[in-house]
This record gives structure tokens, sequence and C-alpha cells, in this order.
């Protein structure tokens, strides 16, 4: 446990210069502590003694979130984080002994990105989140709401209402944020169209089996048409503990305590040997559970610290965030 604070309190203050040694110093640590990721390991015969790069740790598959209590030193759970999957999927879980932590996280990342959270009103359209509970989601956007500018709130399904409120809030000196997930949004721009450039919709991607599935660039052209606003994208998902931000463009960017590696994809030992392949992701802040995590996306590196989500694997689970392909 000292050993992780210690951890979570260095994050504050990293550097690309020192991300390499902090995530060996993770491996080390989780190779020993998370019981599951060890035994995956030893399925693989790693010598842990030599691994000595980014390149060589092994990334756990995701799936295990879904069969496995995945955790780095037993604690207690404060709260389970749970996916949010369609009708008889099975969901993942992930056990989160420090939600305080969480809740920083978050928020360090989207002020790093996006500066003071006191200057945006946030509106969360997030229904089936809500009706479901148990959403990393829902908790993070519950959190920054405690400092934005006021009014800000969650709507179901009450759209009249949504744009009754973006319409008085709209130029009163603060930014709006309308964070959804995907479907949601598109109903809304499709009953409530009007334009406010200086609005901010931020998709999480989803569809949710409510509407046909479709290319990221057709949604954000469609919302970019209804409200002539900026269209951003975060992209998080239940196991990770970060996100990354696409800022009005289709590029994510990764704040400072998370990487991204592409594997081949076809062999998910081998790293990609051109610039697209499976999505592994380095994220520091699973220092409870598993840092290195083999998701089911297929992205294409961008720069050092940006990267594009392409699609999924094929027969990979339909998921709540950022399931739509190009």
């Amino acid at each position: 446990m000292q050993f992780t604070q210690r951890f979570k309190t260095s994050l504050q203050h990293i550097s690309p210069e020192h991300f390499e040694a902090m995530a060996l110093a993770a491996f080390r640590y989780q190779a020993v502590q998370c019981k599951v990721y060890a035994q995956y390991l030893a399925a693989l015969r790693v010598d842990v003694a030599k691994v000595h790069s980014l390149q060589q740790i092994p990334f756990m598959p995701i799936d295990f979130f879904k069969h496995h209590r995945i955790s780095s030193h037993g604690a207690e759970a404060q709260i389970v984080f749970e996916s949010s999957g369609t009708t008889g999927s099975l969901n993942s879980r992930h056990y989160i002994a420090d939600p305080t932590f969480y809740s920083l996280n978050a928020r360090r990342i989207f002020e790093y990105f996006y500066g003071n959270l006191a200057n945006y009103h946030l509106f969360a359209l997030l229904p089936s989140y809500l009706e479901k509970g148990n959403s990393s989601l829902v908790f993070m956007a519950e959190h920054f709401m405690q400092s934005t500018a006021k009014p800000s709130g969650f709507f179901l399904h009450n759209f009249q209402e949504l744009a009754q409120t973006i319409q008085k809030t709209y130029n009163k000196g603060k930014k709006i944020i309308l964070l959804g997930v995907t479907y949601a949004l598109l109903d809304f721009a499709e009953h409530f169209p009007m334009p406010l450039p200086d609005l901010i919709v931020m998709e999480t991607g989803g569809m949710k089996g409510r509407r046909r599935e479709i290319v990221r660039q057709e949604v954000h052209d469609q919302l970019r048409r209804a409200f002539a606003c900026q269209v951003h994208s975060e992209y998080g998902m239940t196991e990770l503990l970060s996100q990354c931000y696409a800022i009005n463009s289709d590029v994510f960017q990764t704040p400072p305590q998370v990487r991204i590696l592409l594997r081949d994809l076809n062999d998910p030992f081998s790293p990609a040997e051109r610039n697209i392949g499976g999505i592994n992701v380095i994220d520091l802040a699973n220092i409870d559970s598993c840092c290195f995590i083999e998701t089911q996306d297929i992205g294409q590196q961008v720069g050092n610290a940006t990267f594009r989500v392409l699609g999924r694997y094929d027969n990979s689970d339909v998921r709540g965030c950022n399931l739509l392909v190009y």
C-alpha cells in the first residue's frame, strides 16, 4: 500500500522522460502483487527480471476483467464500476479501492486539456448509463459537476428541458459542454437542432443497439450540421482509470500517465510493423489493478502522444464507449 500511495503521488508530476521508469516499476510491482496478471505472465513463461523496456511488457487481455477480480494488493473495493455492455453480454467489473484517486485523476486529465472545470457548464446526456448504474462515466461526470458552473446536471430523455437549459445558459460567460452517449446525442440533434457555435458536444461513443452503426466522421458531421458547433470525443472505458480526448478532431491525445502501443493485428505478442494495429494501453493510474491492458480496439499511431481509433476486432463485444468504426 505504501508503494501505491507513493506511486499515485508521483503521477501528479510525471514527465515523458520518467514514464518508462515508472511503467517498469509498476510492471515489477504488479507482476507479483496482481495475482491474475502474475498467473498470466507465468503461463507465458515471462522472466520478469529480463523485462527492461516498454516493448517487452506483456499486456493483459481486457476480457480478464469479465472473469476475474483484477487487484494488485487485495484491498477491499469501495466501489465497483461495471461496463455497460448489451443485453445478454457478460460485463467487465473494475473493483476500485480508491475512488477519491479516480476522481482526482480524471479531473487532472480534464483540466490538463481543457482548463479549470469552473469555467464550464456540464450537461450530461447519458440515459443508458444512468439507468444501469455503476458507470465510471457517470461517476466522473458527477464529480466534475461539483466544480462546474451552475446549472450543470444530467438529463435522461427530457430533450426539451435540455434544449431550454442550454439556450438559457448559452453565452452567459461560461462555456457549455454537452457530454453524451452517441445515440442520445443524435436523437437530441434530430429533435432540437439549433445554431450554437460556441457549444462543445463531447461524444463518448455508443449506439447501444438503439441506432444503426455509422462511422465516427458521419456522427460528427450530423452533430455539426445540427448545432454548428465543435465536436469532441472522449476515449475511456470501465477497465481504465484515465481518459483521452479528441479536441474537435478525430485524433485522441493521451495524458502524461497514458501511453498507447500498437500490436500486430494477428499476433498479440508482436509489435505492429506499421502505424496501424491493435491498441495496447499503459495506464499508470491503474496501479491498484493492472496498468497494461490489451484492448479490442484497432488504432493508428499519429504521434508520440496521439492516436486514432479505427474500429474493433471482429467478434469482439459491442461496448458502450467508442464502438464506432471507420
